[in-house]
C-alpha cells in the first residue's frame, strides 16, 4: 500500500475521521541553505562534515546566530529538518570556546531523551576534546548520579 492509498482509506473510515479536526497538505518546499557562520569553531566544521554536513540549513544558521547574540530561540520545522543541529551547534560551540562551560538539555520523553543523546554523543565523539554527555533521569543509578553530577558538561 501506497502512502496515498493510505491516506484515502483512512478518509473513507468513519471512526477515524470522527477523531480528525483538521486535515492539511503542506507542500513541498526546497531547501534553504546558508554557508557555516565564521565563529562556528573549525573542529566542529570539520567533525560535522565527516557526518556529510558542509552547509548548514538557514533556520540552523539563523538559530545559531540567534543563540550567540543572546537571544532565545524555538525552532519549529518539519521531522527530519535539522532541529537537533539547530540547538546542538550553538551549544557545543561555546564548550570548545569555554571548556567550563555547561548545557543541560530536558526532553519529554526518555525515548527522545536517548535519541538525542546518542546523536550527541556520535558528533563530540568526532571532537577532537573529551566532552562529557550523560542522560539523567529516573532509571539512572544513584550510584552514578553523584558522578554525573561531577562530571558532565
Amino acid at each position: 500500500m501506497t502512502l496515498e492509498q493510505l491516506i484515502q482509506y483512512l478518509k473513507s473510515q468513519p471512526d477515524f475521521l470522527s477523531n480528525v479536526t483538521h486535515w492539511q497538505v503542506v507542500p513541498e518546499q526546497a531547501a534553504e541553505y546558508a554557508d557555516f557562520p565564521d565563529s562556528v569553531d573549525s573542529r566542529l566544521k570539520k567533525a560535522l562534515e565527516t557526518k556529510g554536513i558542509r552547509r548548514l540549513y538557514s533556520h540552523q544558521a539563523e538559530a545559531y546566530r540567534q543563540v550567540r547574540s543572546g537571544n532565545h530561540v524555538v525552532l519549529v520545522t518539519p521531522t527530519a529538518s535539522g532541529k537537533t543541529l539547530g540547538y546542538n551547534l550553538p551549544v557545543l560551540n561555546r564548550i570548545l570556546e569555554d571548556p567550563e562551560s555547561r548545557a543541560l538539555y530536558l526532553f519529554p520523553t526518555k525515548a527522545l531523551a536517548q535519541d538525542q543523546y546518542h546523536e550527541l554523543h556520535d558528533l563530540t565523539g568526532k571532537l577532537d576534546v573529551d566532552i562529557k554527555t550523560y542522560t539523567f533521569d529516573g532509571d539512572t543509578p544513584v550510584s552514578a548520579r553523584q558522578a554525573i553530577r561531577r562530571a558532565g558538561h
